[in-house]
């Protein structure tokens, strides 16, 4: 599915314009929540919109303020903004049982949302899932000098090995981070739980992908190691993996 034949419209948040595409079908529907600096614009993303599509299932695809075709600038956005953004799509243009697909950042979000939503959510596919990833892949990472810079500068321009500019990790993300970590408590989604994770990805070591497994005690929890895979998993052979996935809980989902 080419970009521009995504349907968008825009949604008011909090005075945020938010972008979003829903394509209606049957349930359980696709939930797609992107990564830090990332867009429905992405490979993983179109992947899952054509492969709705072609089934007959409902897809809901959202980029969140600050990036991709919603208002605002990156540098000011917070994991609170993010999640509320999500939450607020998720009612309102989804409704039955949804399939969560979340990559990086967005199995985080994923994670957030599906213990909001009990009940509403069939499963969850996570890819590389950056879960707590402000304080656990961002601070505690950053030598003290680092952490210095942040608090009295108020942000730090991390370079990106995508070619998409240096991401501005800012004071407040991290400090707003904070209210949302899972940190050791052990979650009760309710779902079956699909990871999948690259072994070579060097942004979310595999082994923060495989702790999830430990968090997640009372859900069924398949995690896929992929050997050869990066973070973005967005080769023709990792998105087979991925609808293989979705394919699996969409069935899981249905019969319950």
């Amino acid at each position: 599915m080419s970009q521009d034949k995504l349907q968008i419209e825009k949604i008011d948040i909090q005075g945020r314009s938010i972008a979003v595409h829903s394509e209606k079908g049957n349930n359980p529907g696709l939930f797609w929540l992107s990564g830090f600096k990332s867009s429905m614009q992405g490979q993983k993303a179109q992947a899952i919109a054509k492969w709705a599509k072609a089934r007959g299932q409902a897809c809901t695809l959202m980029d969140y303020s600050g990036h991709g075709l919603s208002s605002g600038a990156f540098e000011d956005g917070t994991i609170s903004d993010w999640l509320e953004e999500a939450t607020y799509v998720f009612d309102n243009k989804t409704s039955g049982p949804q399939i969560i697909v979340g990559s990086s950042m967005g199995g985080w979000l994923a994670l957030l949302l599906a213990a909001r939503m009990k009940g509403r959510v069939g499963g969850l596919v996570l890819i590389a899932p950056a879960w707590d990833m402000s304080e656990k892949l961002m601070w505690e990472r950053f030598p003290a000098e680092l952490q210095k810079t942040v608090m009295e500068e108020g942000f730090y321009n991390r370079p990106s090995s995508y070619g998409d500019g240096d991401y501005k990790i800012t004071r407040q993300l991290i400090e707003d981070g904070r209210k949302h970590l899972i940190g050791d408590t052990p979650l009760h989604l309710g779902c079956p739980v699909h990871i999948l994770h690259g072994r070579q990805d060097a942004d979310v070591p595999w082994e923060h992908g495989h702790a999830l497994i430990n968090l997640l005690p009372h859900d069924d929890v398949n995690f896929t190691l992929v050997p050869d895979g990066d973070h973005r998993l967005s080769r023709d052979e990792d998105i087979v993996l991925l609808e293989q996935a979705i394919k699996k809980l969409s069935a899981t989902a249905k019969a319950t």
